[in-house]
């Protein structure tokens, strides 16, 4: 396992380091050959008693994982945070993996426009670029429960074509197809 520990606002100790490391050991069993990025943060705003935060984000084969705990004490967020990676990954092992999903991996970052530079238009301060994966619409929900965003965008396995899928008001999933 590739581990990255990163500290925000502190500075990360040996010990937290050794007990981070040795938390995260337990999904190492599970995943193969994961890529984790773990960021352990302090946050200033004294009138936020879980201040202690604890995130991580994890590369594999299959699914991008992604969790972020906090709590008053930065041994618990951490002991919090693998919980909820276990359960991600529990849930993950339960759908099985795809053949299609494993051969395709690589496609090349999503293509990004640029704005006009107008006063009027709102700025772009954040661009991120990732591989379109060939999905079936059912595992990129999966996916976007994963890393527990509000939309995935992957490519359609059926179709070929790029699809979003997205959590709507009413808790239901909704899927954007192009024409």
């Amino acid at each position: 396992m590739q581990l990255q520990v990163k500290g925000r606002n502190l500075e990360v100790s040996d010990a937290i380091r050794s007990y981070a490391e040795q938390k995260l050991a337990k999904l190492e069993r599970q995943l193969e050959d994961p890529r984790v990025e773990l960021e352990l943060a302090l946050e200033r705003n004294p009138s936020i008693a879980a201040n202690q935060i604890a995130e991580a984000t994890i590369w594999t084969r299959g699914p991008v994982l992604r969790a972020r705990e906090a709590s008053s004490d930065m041994r618990a967020s951490i002991d919090q945070l693998v919980a909820k990676l276990e359960r991600q990954v529990t849930r993950y092992r339960k759908q099985g993996r795809s053949r299609r999903r494993k051969e395709a991996r690589a496609n090349g970052p999503v293509p990004t426009t640029s704005a006009a530079s107008d006063d009027d238009v709102p700025a772009i301060v954040k661009t991120k670029h990732f591989a379109v994966t060939p999905l079936t619409p059912e595992e990129a929900v999966l996916q976007l429960e994963l890393i527990g965003h509000d939309f995935f965008v992957f490519r359609n396995a059926e179709s070929g074509k790029v699809n979003v899928v997205y959590r709507r008001r009413d808790d239901q999933y909704g899927l954007i197809e192009p024409q």
